[in-house]
């Protein structure tokens, strides 16, 4: 026993020692952050549009996510979640996951046309930063012109009380979106009511059936639920959904 706890004492020693020889060989840096009078103009403008620059990439995601088909794909999953009847399958994090991935895959000519005409000319320096966002801003406001409903469109118009442009390149692109984003929703709730019908006549049956045999004491989701499901298996519902989802966009 003597000999065991001379041993360990030994190895603790020598795991303390090879921890503070690490610890004053490894260098962490120093991250500080000061404040001093700016000595020129220029100091102060950078300043500010890296405070700028720093507020708009906290509110990117949100802006991406409403100029994109995020919201009508996220939408559509949600409202089908809810026809089939198990709000709780797939999980949100599922949903929200294949919307991404969706929203990539409908974005990416979108991306790619913005990388070819936009960042490569940037990087390359045959552009300045106004022209790559000009450039960008314009490719985007295309995808969104052509997913927007003339009626939304109009209604923007009217409340930002604005002259009525005369081609949609006029139109500004603060009045677009909240366009873009309205036509969205509204299309996202066409397609869901389309999706809800089949589901509920499985409703109506199922509950008319359990009343002509007396059994009103029976919920009808319980005998419908895997009538509902096997209805969207059988016709490949995933695939039907996710095809007109993404051809909506062509």
């Amino acid at each position: 026993m003597r000999k065991l706890a001379i041993g360990a004492a030994a190895a603790a020693g020598v795991l303390v020692w090879a921890s503070l020889t690490f610890a004053q060989e490894v260098l962490v840096p120093k991250i500080s952050f000061e404040t001093a009078a700016g000595k020129s103009p220029t100091e102060v403008a950078t300043a500010i549009q890296i405070l700028v620059v720093l507020t708009v990439l906290s509110v990117a995601p949100a802006i991406l996510l409403t100029v994109t088909s995020f919201t009508r794909v996220v939408i559509v999953l949600s409202l089908l979640r809810q026809a089939v009847g198990v709000p709780q399958l797939p999980p949100n994090q599922v949903v929200v996951g294949l919307s991404l991935f969706l929203t990539l895959f409908i974005m990416a000519p979108v991306g790619q046309d913005i990388h070819a005409n936009a960042i490569e000319p940037y990087m390359a320096k045959k552009i300045d930063t106004n022209q790559a966002l000009e450039r960008a801003i314009a490719l985007l406001r295309g995808f969104m012109l052509r997913q927007t409903r003339e009626t939304d469109l109009a209604l923007m118009v009217n409340l930002s009380r604005i002259a009525p442009p005369k081609k949609q390149a006029d139109l500004p692109t603060h009045v677009l979106v909240p366009a873009f984003a309205v036509s969205e929703i509204k299309t996202a709730f066409q397609i869901g009511f389309v999706l809800f019908v089949p589901f509920l006549i499985i409703d109506i049956v199922v509950a008319s059936v359990l009343m002509s045999m007396g059994m009103m004491m029976l919920p009808p989701v319980i005998i419908s639920l895997p009538f509902k499901l096997l209805l969207f298996v059988l016709a490949d519902g995933w695939h039907l959904v996710i095809r007109a989802l993404v051809m909506g966009f062509k």
